[in-house]
C-alpha cells in the first residue's frame, strides 16, 4: 500500500526512513497551518491595528485572583510566564504596556520592573482618572488604547478604550460589555491571548512566529 509515495510497513515492522520523513513533513505542514480564529477575533482586527498602549488590571487578569498573605505581612502573587512573554513581544513590536490596580503590592512592582512596563499605578480605585492622566501624558487617543479587566471596578474604563477584553472567568457584567472575551482565564494565558490579537491586528504576529521558527 502506498503512503504518500512510501511503501507502508507491514504489521510488526519498524517504519521505513521514507515513512518517517513523510510523517515529519506532515507535522511541519500542520504547524504552518494558520490557527483557526473566531468570527469575533477577526472582526476586531481593525480595532487591534490601531492599538499603541495596552493597560491591564492585575488581580484576576495578570493573576488568577488568588492573594496569599505572608507571615511578614506582605502578599504573594503568581504570574504566568506565557503572559509575560506575550507582553514582551507586544512591547518589542512598539506597543507600550501599563498596569492600573486598586491594590498595592511589592510583587506587582517587581513584575512591572522585570517586564519594563511604561506605566504602573497602584492603590488607585478610580481607574478612569488614571486613564485620563495617561492620555494627557502620552497624547494618545482612546481608539489607540486597550484595556483588560475582570470585575465591576473595571467597567468605566472598559467603556472608554478602543479595544476592551476580559478573561473567560470574569464576572458576567464585564463579559457582557467587552469587545473580546478570552478563551482562557486570568493568570492562565488570557493576557497572552489578548496580546496575540493585538499583534495580529498590527500585522506582526506571523512575522514574529516565523522568526522563532527560524
Amino acid at each position: 500500500m502506498d503512503n504518500g509515495g512510501c511503501r507502508s510497513s507491514k504489521p510488526g515492522e519498524y517504519p521505513s526512513d521514507c515513512e518517517l520523513t513523510q510523517a515529519l513533513r506532515e507535522r511541519a505542514m500542520q504547524r504552518n497551518t494558520p490557527i483557526p480564529r473566531s468570527e469575533q477575533w477577526n472582526a476586531l482586527l481593525p480595532r487591534a491595528k490601531k492599538i499603541q498602549l495596552l493597560l491591564l488590571d492585575v488581580d484576576g487578569v495578570l493573576t488568577d485572583g488568588t492573594i496569599i498573605y505572608t507571615e511578614g505581612g506582605g502578599e504573594s502573587k503568581g504570574f504566568n510566564t506565557q503572559d509575560g512573554f506575550g507582553l514582551r513581544m507586544l512591547q518589542d513590536s512598539g506597543v507600550d504596556v501599563g498596569l492600573i490596580t486598586a491594590r498595592t503590592s511589592e510583587a506587582v512592582q517587581r513584575r512591572a520592573t522585570d517586564l519594563g512596563f511604561a506605566h504602573l499605578y497602584q492603590g488607585r480605585k478610580d481607574k478612569t482618572a488614571v486613564y485620563e492622566e495617561i492620555l494627557d501624558k502620552t497624547g494618545l487617543r482612546p481608539l489607540q488604547t486597550a484595556y483588560m479587566g475582570d470585575d465591576w471596578l473595571d467597567l468605566p474604563l472598559l467603556a472608554r478604550v478602543g479595544l476592551s477584553a476580559a478573561p473567560a472567568n470574569s464576572v458576567a457584567e464585564v463579559l457582557g460589555q467587552v469587545h473580546y472575551v478570552c478563551k482562557l482565564s486570568g493568570g492562565n494565558g488570557a493576557v497572552r491571548e489578548f496580546c496575540e490579537l493585538i499583534l495580529e491586528g498590527r500585522g506582526q504576529l506571523a512575522s514574529l512566529l516565523a522568526g522563532y521558527r527560524g
